[in-house]
């Protein structure tokens, strides 16, 4: 099921996406596409690090805090 959203851009937006399209000999529409894929990458790799940090973030014990009341 196709899924229809409406996009609005601001006049200089829509000046350089023309702009561009001249320069680089690309359709608007790829150039916009490959756009969104740069950013959901680059979101994606922040999630990632968000993620990272979170779970590192789950202890502040260090190594001896963390074992010292273990018995073996």
């Amino acid at each position: 099921m196709e899924q229809h959203i409406k996009i609005e851009f601001k006049q200089s937006t829509v000046e350089n996406l023309h702009l561009f399209s001249e320069m680089l000999n690309k359709d608007v529409n790829s150039m916009i596409e490959e756009a969104l894929e740069q950013y959901f990458d680059s979101e994606q790799k922040k999630l990632m690090e968000k993620n990272i940090n979170d779970d590192n973030a789950m202890t502040n014990l260090d190594f001896d805090e963390f074992w010292d009341d273990l018995d073996i």
